[in-house]
């Protein structure tokens, strides 16, 4: 079976929004690549921010309908002076025989005190391109939870942050994005996931020969 490579594409239309768009697409042609380009594509349009009435099937046809609400906006508002922004990039963050790491990073302002930004971690099964779960990552999910806890406790003290300001008043909780680099086991907590949009993100990577126990592979 010949390795997923990926080349790198960019949407080059132009725009009254300021769009900037760059994403991954993984070669050659076979059900693989068909299965993780289809993957990649749906994440990229879920994260779009666009009327829950337009049902876009391409990137293209997302990123015009975002432009053409900004549009409206303009008619609506001729005095603001508000430019709407969108910008996608995609990057593979590691890849192995077993494991095809991809980071989604998404930022946009349609208005308002500030605008979102957020990091995706998508874990791709390369003998398959299914997306990996947890389960079926880890053998010891608790055991890993209790060692990032120890982790995020040091990156906490040298950061200069006490950690009863995180969790709003929870005990610690594994983040939504694990992945994987060179480095190991890459923790992301986003804006608003674990302290207010002020803390901006939490990241910190654990050693992968700290969290080879926990591994399934």
């Amino acid at each position: 079976m010949k390795p997923l490579e990926f080349k790198t594409l960019s949407i080059e239309n132009t725009y009254a929004a300021d769009i900037e768009v760059t994403f991954d697409k993984a070669k050659p042609n076979s059900d693989i690549a068909k299965t993780v380009n289809e993957t990649i594509i749906s994440t990229i349009l879920k994260s779009i921010p666009i009327s829950e009435t337009n049902n876009p099937k391409t990137i293209e046809e997302a990123l015009n309908s975002f432009d053409e609400e900004f549009k409206t906006f303009k008619t609506d508002f001729e005095d603001s002076e508000q430019t709407w922004t969108l910008a996608i990039e995609t990057e593979v963050l590691y890849k192995t025989e077993n494991i095809i790491a991809m980071g989604l990073s998404v930022y946009s302002d349609t208005g308002g005190a500030h605008g979102n930004d957020s990091i995706q971690f998508l874990n791709f099964n390369p003998s398959s391109g299914e997306l990996y779960t947890y389960e079926d990552l880890f053998s010891d999910m608790e055991g890993f939870k209790k060692l990032a806890e120890s982790y995020f406790l040091d990156h906490m003290k040298n950061e200069g942050s006490e950690a009863t300001e995180f969790f709003f008043g929870k005990d610690f909780q594994l983040p939504e994005n694990i992945s994987f680099n060179e480095e190991g086991v890459i923790l992301l907590y986003n804006r608003y996931e674990i302290a207010s949009f002020n803390q901006g993100y939490t990241e910190f990577v654990i050693p992968i020969d700290k969290a080879q126990e926990f591994l399934k592979f």
